[in-house]
């Protein structure tokens, strides 16, 4: 776990926040502004894939932005009753497509969909 951990830390990591003026976690920034522009102003870098660890609240306000590239939906085998949504403030149907799932010894299943773009009106 060290070694993950270190891994972790040396990330560039951007917290969208507006209550803090300075960060102290190593390799961390800070985004105060709109948040579809601070997130098109990221994914306009180059770079690799953004990750996004956060409440249901932020992810879903990136789900109603559209700024989702891609979905990784863990199906875990616990109950825990109703939980939190992310797709409540979702206004307009998204239909995504499958591309792929796994299954892990735990019991745990991922999916991984992508958003199905719409050309001409129609999803493709």
């Amino acid at each position: 776990m060290y070694e993950v951990a270190k891994g972790f830390v040396a990330k560039t990591k951007i917290v969208f926040i507006k209550t803090l003026d300075k960060s102290e976690w190593e390799n961390s920034f800070l985004a105060k502004g709109n948040l579809t522009d601070e997130v098109k102003v990221l994914k306009g870098q180059s770079g690799k894939d953004i990750i996004v660890y956060g409440g249901s609240s932020f992810v879903s306000a990136l789900i109603k932005e559209q700024l989702i590239d891609e979905y990784h939906l863990f199906i875990n085998p616990g109950v825990l009753g109703k939980g939190w949504r992310i797709f409540d403030h979702l206004e307009n149907w998204q239909q995504l497509q499958l591309k792929k799932s796994m299954v892990y010894d735990c019991g745990i299943v991922l999916h991984c969909y992508e958003p199905k773009q719409m050309r001409g009106g129609f999803m493709v």
